[in-house]
């Protein structure tokens, strides 16, 4: 699957999570239930997938981005007042950590569903 029909597929996973369980939760539930809406669309999802962090070659801890999906996108599940750069520098974070390309930061705390489509350039 090409990484815009990944996007909407998992977006419109969002709106229907978003739809049913309403605005204004904690992160968790919001995460948990996009992980269900996710298998059921026939994604393989890997909740809080934990990526290694080197320094000089030595493991100095971990990244756990909230979904991984088909071993090439990430998703974090927020419930923010609004989607900022320090949101948008994290998923960067995370996704040269696990050498992927693109991620979402998905915002379900208002009672429109925000988005922001992340691409890390490969260099």
């Amino acid at each position: 699957m090409e990484f815009n029909d990944q996007s909407y597929a998992v977006i419109g996973a969002a709106m229907e999570v978003h739809n049913e369980v309403g605005p204004g939760l904690r992160e968790k539930p919001y995460e948990n239930a996009l992980v269900i809406a996710l298998k059921e669309k026939g994604f393989q999802v890997q909740p809080q997938k934990a990526y290694p962090i080197y320094f000089h070659n030595q493991i100095v801890g971990d990244c756990i981005p909230d979904v991984t999906i088909d071993s090439s996108f990430l998703v974090e599940a927020k419930a923010i007042d609004k989607i900022g750069d320090n949101e948008i520098a994290q998923m960067l974070n995370y996704l040269r950590i696990a050498k992927l390309e693109v991620g979402l930061v998905i915002n379900f705390k208002n009672p429109k569903l925000d988005w922001k489509r992340v691409v890390r350039e490969q260099r």
